[in-house]
C-alpha cells in the first residue's frame, strides 16, 4: 500500500490501527481502499496494513482466525483486537467510540507486544495504509 501521508514520521507512533489480512483474500482486497480512506480521516492514528504471510516476520505469533482482523492499540494497551466487518462506517464508529469512551485498555498479550515492538523498529511501516 502507498503511504497515508506525504510527511514521513520521525518518531514511532503511539496509536496504531493495524489490519491483518492476506493478499489471497478477496474481502481483504476490497477492504484495502476503505482502510486507506480511514487513514486519511484519522491522521493522528497510524494505520498499518500487514499481510500475515508477506510480513510474517512482523506478525509473529499473532493469531488471525478470520479476515479482516483489526488491532487497535496504544501505549496503554490493546483497545480492540478481532474481526471487523469491512465497511468504512463500522471502523469509523469503532474508532469514534474508543476515543469518546475513555475505556481502560487491556494489557497487550505477548504476541501483540512483540508485533508492536517490531513495528516500532520498522519505520517503513509507519503510515503505510
Amino acid at each position: 500500500m502507498s503511504p497515508a501521508s506525504a510527511t514521513p514520521l520521525t518518531t514511532p507512533p503511539s496509536h496504531w490501527v493495524i489490519c491483518l489480512c492476506a493478499d489471497w483474500c478477496g474481502l481483504c482486497r476490497d477492504y484495502e481502499e476503505v482502510f486507506v480512506q480511514m487513514a486519511a480521516r484519522y491522521p493522528r492514528l497510524c494505520f498499518v496494513w500487514l499481510d500475515i504471510e508477506d510480513q510474517a516476520d512482523l506478525v509473529g505469533d499473532v493469531e488471525v482466525e478470520t479476515f479482516p482482523t483489526v488491532l487497535i492499540a496504544d501505549g496503554e494497551g490493546t483497545r480492540f483486537f478481532g474481526p471487523l466487518t469491512p465497511q468504512a462506517q463500522t471502523l469509523s464508529r469503532l474508532l469514534d467510540s474508543l476515543e469518546r469512551a475513555g475505556l481502560q485498555a487491556t494489557p497487550h498479550g505477548p504476541a501483540v507486544q512483540l508485533l508492536l515492538q517490531a513495528l516500532h523498529a520498522a519505520p517503513e511501516y509507519w503510515g503505510t495504509a
